[in-house]
């Protein structure tokens, strides 16, 4: 997150809690779309930290495992057991794509958090790709492993047949709202948290609620902790789940 930035004018206190989230280049200059931006050297570093946790870490492989490599052996197990238990046997194959999101949007996340760093699951431009990735795959899944008979998840085979056209339709604006409700969930929670915050940081400056202003930023970023997690496992539990339809589509 960026420091806190307050100024006096006047009476009133002045700072800008989404100036945190402005993308800006690395070396100045204009900004083209092959510019090396603050998104893009957190992005690299997300990545840096994912190969040491899961890759450097884990190279020894050691009976008494390390405090990096017990991380990295809980995360695999906890993936590993979601994506069993939601998809079943058959869905084990997909681990590691969905292993994969789960390590990035949770490191990204963490990182984050470091003071003055920069937040990159705050963007729209980051997360809308995820989600949008998670949608193609699944559909293109959805239509190689079953054929027309994907549609079958669009056609609710239980309800009275008067109401299966109209529930149809639902399930179909449904199904295509989800790119967008997967990208503004992640990006939205993560964004709020990170403005709240600075501010109260801002707050902070005034000496008579300072301690009040602390305690709330203490609070909060405790929260931001916890919402770190939460969000990263949202997305990848929602994948499975888009997964387990791709693979069995019937109602």
């Amino acid at each position: 997150m960026a420091t806190e930035t307050t100024a006096a004018e006047g009476s009133s206190l002045v700072f800008h809690p989404m100036d945190q989230f402005i993308v800006k280049p690395l070396f100045g200059g204009e900004m083209v779309w092959y510019t090396p931006t603050n998104v893009t050297l957190w992005l690299f570093f997300a990545v840096l930290a994912i190969i040491g946790l899961l890759v450097l870490s884990t190279s020894k492989r050691a009976i008494v495992p390390t405090r990096m490599q017990s991380i990295a052996e809980l995360a695999y197990g906890f993936i590993y057991k979601m994506l069993e238990d939601i998809c079943g046997k058959e869905g084990v194959k997909y681990f590691p794509y969905v292993m994969t999101l789960f390590m990035f949007i949770v490191t990204a996340n963490f990182l984050g958090l470091i003071p003055t760093s920069f937040t990159t699951t705050s963007h729209f431009a980051v997360t809308i790709p995820l989600a949008l990735a998670v949608f193609l795959t699944v559909t293109v899944l959805g239509f190689v492993k079953n054929g027309a008979g994907f549609l079958s998840l669009f056609w609710v085979s239980s309800a009275p047949l008067a109401l299966r056209p109209i529930l149809a339709i639902i399930e179909l604006i449904s199904y295509f709202v989800r790119p967008v409700s997967h990208s503004i969930r992640l990006a939205g929670n993560v964004m709020a948290g990170h403005a709240v915050i600075k501010v109260f940081a801002g707050f902070a400056a005034v000496a008579v609620i300072s301690p009040v202003s602390v305690l709330a930023i203490t609070a909060m970023y405790g929260l931001e902790v916890l919402v770190a997690f939460i969000q990263a496992y949202v997305f990848t539990i929602l994948t499975c789940v888009y997964l387990k339809d791709a693979l069995h589509p019937h109602h």
